[in-house]
């Protein structure tokens, strides 16, 4: 009998996806990685190891932005015998500015990352899952999925998507022995403010989580089967006050919070 169980992470090589990847390694999970640089997958390989030497790890390192790759893993894993019992869709970037200065094609690969990748892996493990009556999702939304945020319009847009989608499908997905959980985070300390060229975003040098805090507060929400998880009672506030202000303030709030300090 299989007596492991084996997460699929993107995003792997840093920021949250590592802290996870450590807390599932601490846990005796086996693990695939997902990220486009081979090397900083290796390498967070090897540290994993040290963290856990008895794990299985798989780096598979692939382009989330390229529309078949979701596809490739799947085939990829189902080839070498791999079962999924979880799924961490971690993997996703921001853009910043006016939104009709921004690169093209930069934005519709980060709808590619942010939501039809994260769609599309959800949508062929899933089925898996509920054959198995086994299963965990956690999807990486934001604090911003409960806004509009000027200057990271499609971000935004992005987050509130998979916030709702992973609300929706979780419904669904009641007594089947798989749940979804869906974490928000705030600001938080990785790479992610200087790919998207926000290091002096207000909303960035005001208030930061670390990433080992958040990822610690999403894997004990994924494993307690809770739907929506907010980490720190800043963003927690934050998340509900945007329920019943109104929506042209909030948006005015967010434009100022994003420009620079």
């Amino acid at each position: 009998m299989r007596e492991s169980k084996t997460v699929l992470i993107t995003g792997a090589s840093g920021g949250l996806g590592y802290e996870f990847a450590k807390l599932f390694a601490k846990d005796k999970y086996d693990l695939v990685l997902v990220a486009r640089n081979k090397e900083k997958l290796t390498e967070t390989a090897k540290e994993l190891k040290n963290i856990n030497d008895n794990i299985f790890i798989k780096i598979i390192p692939e382009d989330l932005s390229d529309p078949t790759t979701p596809q490739k893993i799947y085939d990829e894993l189902k080839t070498d015998g791999i079962t999924i019992e979880v799924l961490v869709n971690n993997a996703g970037f921001a853009t910043y500015g006016n939104f009709y200065e921004l690169d093209e094609k930069k934005e519709m690969e980060e709808i590619e990352v942010n939501v039809k990748t994260l769609t599309h892996l959800t949508r062929l493990f899933l089925p898996d899952m509920v054959e198995r009556k086994y299963g965990k999702i956690l999807n990486i939304a934001s604090v911003a999925a409960f806004q509009p945020g000027p200057f990271m319009a499609v971000y935004y847009a992005t987050k509130a998507y998979v916030l709702h989608f992973s609300e929706a499908i979780a419904e669904e997905l009641k007594g089947t022995g798989v749940t979804v959980t869906v974490l928000c985070p705030g600001p938080t300390k990785t790479g992610f403010q200087n790919r998207a060229g926000m290091q002096n975003v207000k909303s960035f040098t005001a208030y930061n989580m670390n990433a080992q805090t958040v990822a610690k507060i999403g894997y004990e929400g994924l494993m307690k089967e809770k739907r929506i998880v907010v980490p720190g009672l800043r963003n927690t506030i934050m998340s509900q006050a945007y329920r019943i202000v109104p929506r042209s303030l909030v948006t005015r709030v967010a434009k100022n919070m994003q420009q620079g300090g």
